[in-house]
């Protein structure tokens, strides 16, 4: 694998101190800032940042109030961003980018709005795709409802891209890092031993196949046990099964008991946590250019990564507070999750 060039070695605290302003709130491992995103990317040093992840408006037929453009400006609204995103990465950094469909307007067909851009971040910005990812969500709601409830002609859309861009055609990055627990499958393979063999499709099975020595497997990008109970079948490798039914959670409660307002479009930890352990190690700097309830930050703290949380709606990063009002496990003994040392 090539070696990557000499990276800019930079003080968190200094590139908090490039953006110019005071942030919101500040916690031991990161800062949230309220304002345009597009002027403070435009602030941080060059090859500084080692992983952007991040989930902007989504580009849908109706306006939502955090400020979504419309499909046909999305592509050109969005270039903008992402030109400063590469610009600020590491050569070994990465961008993740969470982006969901949409249908067109008065029609049940599908937007390509989504696939243009993706074209567009490699071809004319300049990124690599490292690996295209998929976020099935069993809790989204069957919507448009038009189509899905009423006329009940289209199914229930529950998947959302998750897209792993790149600076080079090597950033860091280790599954070592996110292991899973072997399936019982796997441990009875292991157990039986298996002969080495030619399949069909060419592809060789060794005896060191049914080895167990890595410590876990390597991830399906999946979390397993309840896609696969369900559909008594093997999960597809690159999507990420994450539930997001999260209108009760803590910072759902403890925003309505402070008459806070909410952000409309949260995604769950788990996405960002993968990814920021996948990408990133202690105390490399995350940024998440709209951080809305600011998800990323808070995981990134509970892993010991800096971070940079970007907003522009006031009411969203004040809410956002409360998800750092104590210590708090971040969830899921299994994933080996970090305890997040937050402030009060």
């Amino acid at each position: 694998m090539p070696t990557n060039g000499e990276h800019l070695e930079v003080n968190p605290g200094d590139v908090e101190a490039s953006l110019g302003r005071e942030p919101l709130y500040r916690t031991a491992q990161g800062a949230a800032f309220l304002g345009d995103s597009l002027e403070m990317l435009g602030r941080i040093p060059a090859g500084s940042i080692s992983l952007v992840f991040t989930s902007p408006p989504y580009a849908l037929h109706f306006k939502k109030e955090y400020g979504n453009a419309h499909k046909r400006d999305y592509v050109r609204w969005f270039i903008p961003f992402a030109s400063q995103i590469l610009r600020i990465l590491r050569d070994d950094g990465s961008f993740v980018l969470n982006i969901g469909g949409s249908y067109n307007e008065g029609m049940p067909t599908r937007s390509l709005y989504h696939f243009h851009l993706l074209v567009a971040l490699v071809e004319e910005v300049g990124f690599h795709l490292a690996q295209e990812c998929f976020w099935y969500n069993p809790a989204k709601m069957p919507m448009p409802a038009e189509w899905v409830t009423v006329r009940r002609i289209r199914v229930k859309d529950s998947v959302e891209y998750v897209w792993w861009f790149s600076k080079t055609p090597w950033p860091k990055a280790s599954n070592v890092r996110v292991l899973r627990e072997y399936s019982p499958d796997m441990i009875r393979l292991s157990r039986r031993g298996v002969k080495p063999t030619v399949r069909p499709s060419g592809h060789v099975i060794r005896d060191s196949f049914d080895k167990l020595a890595a410590g876990g497997a390597i991830p399906p990008n999946v979390v397993e046990n309840e896609l696969r109970d369900l559909l008594e079948a093997p999960i597809p490798e690159t999507m990420l099964k994450f539930g997001n039914n999260a209108a009760n959670d803590g910072y759902a409660r403890r925003s309505k008991e402070l008459g806070l307002k909410m952000h409309p479009a949260r995604f769950p930890a788990a996405l960002p946590e993968f990814f920021i352990r996948l990408l990133t190690d202690q105390g490399d700097i995350v940024v998440d250019p709209f951080a809305g309830s600011n998800t990323t930050g808070v995981v990134a703290e509970g892993l010991q990564r800096r971070w940079i949380a970007m907003e522009r709606v006031p009411e969203y990063l004040e809410a956002s507070k409360v998800r750092f009002e104590r210590s708090a496990s971040l969830d899921g003994s299994r994933n080996g999750r970090a305890q997040a040392e937050l402030f009060s």
